[in-house]
């Protein structure tokens, strides 16, 4: 159980802050820059849910995967080390989660034949947001897992690559199951 009775520490007046197993680092570190993007990536998706009270489905999946994304920051602030007490880690049973929920929501839309712009409903473009910062949060998290002694979880970027997925699939189904896509019209102002 996680128990907050202090906000300020004083502790990152350094420039630096602890991850799960106490070890100091830079503000600027690959991991540390890895979990936050999760965290900013969650908090966009909770902008989205105030735009989702017609859609209580949708809503509880977003539900869901904010929980997911806690895992998620989780298991990356304890990185994964040989002979270490296993802490709390993303499953591929999340994944698995995630791809129903993208088959769900995809059997009640028509096939694109365009590429869709970020728009339409309010819930639609910020899902669209969401989903160019889930992007950007595992392209963090496959370059720290590049790195010789970054462990990340395959699980975990399996996640934030079908979160993108989701996230995509989620917007058409906000933008009443793609009527209101704003498809890309190629050299439309040539």
């Amino acid at each position: 159980m996680v128990v907050l009775n202090r906000i300020y520490t004083r502790t990152g007046d350094d420039g630096t802050t602890a991850l799960g197993t106490g070890e100091r680092r830079p503000k600027y570190d690959l991991r540390i820059a890895a979990y936050g993007t999760v965290d900013e990536t969650n908090a966009v998706i909770g902008v989205v849910r105030l735009h989702l009270a017609a859609m209580p489905e949708l809503d509880a999946m977003l539900g869901r995967v904010q929980n997911d994304l806690f895992d998620l920051g989780a298991d990356l602030a304890v990185p994964q080390r040989e002979g270490k007490a296993e802490r709390l880690r993303v499953l591929s049973s999340q994944v698995a989660r995630l791809e129903s929920d993208i088959d769900r929501l995809n059997a009640d839309l028509e096939p694109l034949n365009s590429f869709v712009l970020p728009g339409g409903t309010p819930a639609a473009a910020y899902l669209h947001l969401a989903r160019t910062v889930c992007r950007r949060a595992e392209r963090i998290m496959v370059e720290l897992a590049a790195r010789p002694d970054e462990p990340v979880g395959d699980a975990a970027i399996q996640y934030m690559n079908r979160l993108s997925d989701f996230l995509f699939i989620a917007s058409r189904t906000a933008n009443g199951n793609g009527a209101g896509d704003v498809l890309w019209v190629p050299g439309q102002n040539r």
